[in-house]
């Protein structure tokens, strides 16, 4: 694997952030397909399959890398930003949606760090992006993620998007935190993932939060985040019919005709 390139960063915004990447000559990052923001002169962008790890791999190899994504559902390519200039030239990359931005260093993160499948933003060069299967039956099904999700790694930075409010939490050896299975971001290798049915039949019809939960057990860190993106986009189409539902029916159906709905 070759060597991370070390790159210094700045991420800027509250609730729609952006991380600005600071290259020195030679350097460069690699980023998911759409989240480029800008870039200052020197800096040349192109497209390869893969995370670049396998670039001196042949074809086969450049193929195989890119693959693994598809798994992921992700696209087969990413972007690549290198500073051909004579000085520092920066490049930045936007979160798609409000949240945000994870700085995480892999080398003081045990080299190794297992994500959701849409969270990775970009990352410098020698990171690498591959899968990671859910060796557990019911965390498969159940964990909200499925069988694959993401697996960074390498001892350099790596930047994910989570959304809401993103909380690090550091677990102690034996220790257990349960969370909404859509709520987790990302662990380290050592976390043991797993779920859990949620007891009684009253929570189950009527709880509204569905029937499993996230089971994660220490040692290590994980992420979590208060606002998934699959409840964000829950939300927003419950508002997107003609017959919106408000609280207290009476009210409500008068604020929809002085809005004009």
């Amino acid at each position: 694997m070759p060597l991370n390139h070390e790159i210094d960063y700045k991420i800027y915004g509250e609730e729609l952030q952006y991380v600005e990447v600071e290259l020195d000559p030679g350097e460069t990052a690699i980023a998911e397909s759409g989240a480029f923001f800008m870039m200052e002169d020197g800096v040349r962008m192109a497209t390869i399959l893969g995370d670049g790890s396998q670039q001196a791999g042949g074809l086969m190899g450049k193929l195989f890398s890119a693959g693994k994504r598809l798994l992921t559902g992700e696209s087969l390519f990413l972007t690549t930003f290198t500073n051909e200039g004579g000085g520092k030239a920066r490049v930045s990359f936007a979160a798609p949606y409000t949240g945000k931005i994870i700085a995480l260093n892999l080398a003081e993160l045990g080299g190794k760090i297992i994500a959701q499948k849409d969270a990775f933003l970009c990352a410098a060069m020698g990171v690498t992006i591959g899968i990671e299967f859910q060796r557990k039956l019911g965390t498969g099904l159940f964990g909200g993620e499925g069988f694959i999700m993401e697996k960074l790694e390498g001892d350099g930075m790596a930047f994910l998007h989570a959304g809401g409010f993103v909380k690090e939490i550091e677990l102690g050896v034996g220790e257990t935190l349960r969370l909404d299975t859509g709520c987790l971001v990302a662990y380290t290798s050592r976390v043991d993932f797993d779920i859990e049915f949620i007891k009684g039949v009253k929570n189950m019809i009527f709880g509204g939060e569905g029937l499993f939960y996230a089971v994660l057990r220490g040692p290590g860190k994980i992420w979590v985040q208060s606002l998934p993106i699959s409840r964000l986009a829950a939300k927003v189409l419950s508002y997107g019919g003609s017959n919106r539902k408000e609280e207290g029916s009476i009210l409500g159906g008068l604020g929809n005709i002085l809005d004009g709905n």
